[in-house]
Order: C-alpha cells, then structure tokens, then sequence
C-alpha cells in the first residue's frame, strides 16, 4: 500500500516525484522575486486598513504594467496588418480593465473611519500622479501635456512620456490601419503623433458610418472600432467606480493631491477617448 493511502499518515507528494529541495534550484518565490514583492509594503501608521490601501494600489500598477505592455504590443500588431494578433491583444486589455474595476470592491470595504487613521501619512502624494497612469492616457490619445508636471522632478518619468508623445496613439494607429485598407483620413489626423486630446473629426465620422453600415465590407476595421469601444466602456467603468469610492471614503474633501477630488474625478468622466465610434451610434 502506497505512502498516501494508507489511514492517518499524511500525503507526501515527494512519493509522486514532487521536487521538494531547493537549496541549488529556482523556486517558484525565486522565480516571481516574491520576497521583494511582499516586502514592498512599508505602512506608515499603525492603522490596519493602511496596508489594503497600500496593496490596492500597488497591484493596480502591476496591471497598470502589463496593460502598458499589451497596449505597446497592439499598436505595433496594428502597424504591421496584423489584425487578428492585435484582436487577441485588445481583448486581454480589456480583461486586465475588469480587473482593475474589480479592486475597487474590495477598497470600498474601507470605511471613512479607517481612512482617516493613515490619510495623514500620504502627504501629498495622490493616485493622480502615477506614472503608469499616464502613460495609458497618452497612449489612448489622451494627451494632456499639463500632467507631465508631477514628474518633472523625474528626470527618468519625464523622458518615458514624451517618448510616449512621439509616438503615435492607439487610436491614430488604428486611423492609419484605415487610409491603408482605402479609406478617406485626413492627414492632420495621423500625419504626427498627437499632442493634444483627440477631439471629434466629421471626416472619420464619415468613415466610421461606413464601416457600421457595412459591416463584411470592412471587417477587420468593424471589428478593431467594438474592441476599442469595449476597452473604453471598461475605463469609463474604471473612472466611475473611481469618484464612487473617493465619494464613498472622504466625500467632497480635496485629494491628498491638492486636486479638487470628486469634483475633479467627475470631470473626468466628460473625456472620450473615440468619441466618434461613440457617437457614429446615433448617426447609424
């Protein structure tokens, strides 16, 4: 009778071949950096909701970096006529945005009380100066050059996003993608990398209303126009669920920031980032 069968002794999965000795081997904590990673956490007061609040957003940023990544990705499957690579690459964009999304549910498990035990703490340091943050904005088009500001004293940060700047954005990739499948754009639509928020243009109005009401004539467009609606309804979400819970922990009080905190969270929620796919529904 085999080790693991026999009543009252305890399984070992040594018996199954199971390595158990990692003295001179890498170990799954060796290979995640686990140590640094749950060591990464340095509360400042002694309220016990401060480390939620720490790791909330400490895994926000890892998806945040991986977002970046597929998003990087994307653009460049996009650039190549790849369409069908960057489908798959969007759609996992969009999940890593169900996942931020569902963070929140467990941050609004923090009450006011329990805020205001550690709020002291963050000095001024405020979720609208993350880095990765920004870098998504930009690269969905939302090219706010002011928000370089916060990183000014980064040297490092500084030039990442202006390496972003110089680069074209998703959706000017996408722009692109459509003048070489025969379609009319214009050329101040992606003749440059933009500098400036995307704002609606009647002629890719125009184009969209064609690829809407004709959808088999121009899948590969039709198709990459609903991922870029999905990925953005995911960060509307993201941004609702965002003043929700401000709202829900501090009320009306300004961010630790300075910013003007649910006042300013809601005018976010006006940014469009497509807004004539948004908008090419009512035309239809």
């Amino acid at each position: 009778m085999s080790d693991e069968a026999e009543p009252g002794k305890a399984y070992n999965p040594e018996t199954e071949g199971a390595e158990m000795r990692f003295a001179d081997k890498m170990s799954y904590g060796d290979y995640l950096g686990l140590t640094q990673i749950l060591n990464a956490q340095a509360p400042l007061s002694d309220a016990s909701d401060e480390l939620l609040f720490i790791i909330q957003h400490q895994t926000s940023e890892l998806w945040m970096k991986l977002m970046l990544h597929e998003l990087n990705a994307a653009r460049d499957a996009i650039a190549d006529d790849h369409m069908p690579q960057a489908m798959k690459l969007l759609a996992r964009v969009s999940r890593i945005m169900e996942q931020l999304n569902s963070a929140w549910d467990v941050l609004r498990t923090m009450t006011p009380s329990d805020y205001t035990q550690f709020r002291d703490a963050l000095g001024m340091s405020s979720g609208f100066q993350s880095l990765q943050y920004r870098l998504i904005e930009y690269a969905l088009g939302n090219r706010n050059t002011a928000m370089i500001r916060p990183h000014e004293h980064d040297a490092q940060s500084v030039a990442l996003l202006n390496a972003e700047l110089a680069r074209p954005s998703l959706y000017q990739v996408v722009l692109a993608f459509a003048r070489r499948q025969g379609l009319d754009v214009p050329d101040d639509a992606i003749a440059v990398p933009a500098s400036a928020p995307h704002l609606e243009v009647p002629e890719i109005m125009t184009l969209w209303q064609k690829v809407y009401r004709d959808p088999s004539a121009h899948w590969a467009l039709y198709e990459v126009g609903e991922k870029l609606v999905d990925l953005e309804d995911y960060f509307r979400r993201w941004r609702f669920n965002h003043v929700t819970t401000v709202e829900r922990v501090i009320g009306f009080k300004r961010g630790t920031g300075g910013t003007g905190g649910v006042s300013y969270l809601k005018r976010m929620l006006e940014v469009e980032l497509f807004p004539e796919l948004w908008h090419v529904r009512t035309a239809l």
